[in-house]
């Protein structure tokens, strides 16, 4: 007898089916959540908590928990790197988060 597992990533937001979700962990009030979204999403809920992450104050990074973020909220926008990145010869999307490796690039260059 042969077995066949199909593992399906839902985006919790939306309920859309993609193979670019990605997990993430977030807290508030002392509960820690965690969430399947894809970049799209991500980039949503990263850029409503901006403000509160810029004016909170950080008590450090819970045991665990993923490297931190390279870019910083103050830093280029999306929109910007992707300007640069073209410009530059980089390929990347319209849309979602821009990769890492682009960022990189960026804050090497300036």
């Amino acid at each position: 007898m042969a077995q066949k597992i199909v593992t399906v990533y839902t985006d919790d937001l939306t309920g859309d089916e993609s193979e670019e979700v990605q997990r993430h962990t977030f807290s508030l009030d002392g509960v820690n959540y965690e969430i399947d979204l894809v970049s799209d999403n991500y980039d949503k809920l990263f850029e409503a908590l901006a403000p509160f992450i810029e004016t909170g104050r950080k008590l450090g990074r819970p045991k665990g928990a993923g490297r931190p973020r390279k870019a910083s909220v103050d830093g280029p926008s999306a929109e910007e790197l992707r300007a640069w990145a073209r410009s530059n010869d980089y390929q990347v999307n319209e849309r979602g988060r821009v990769p890492a490796h682009i960022r990189e690039a960026y804050e090497q260059a300036h």
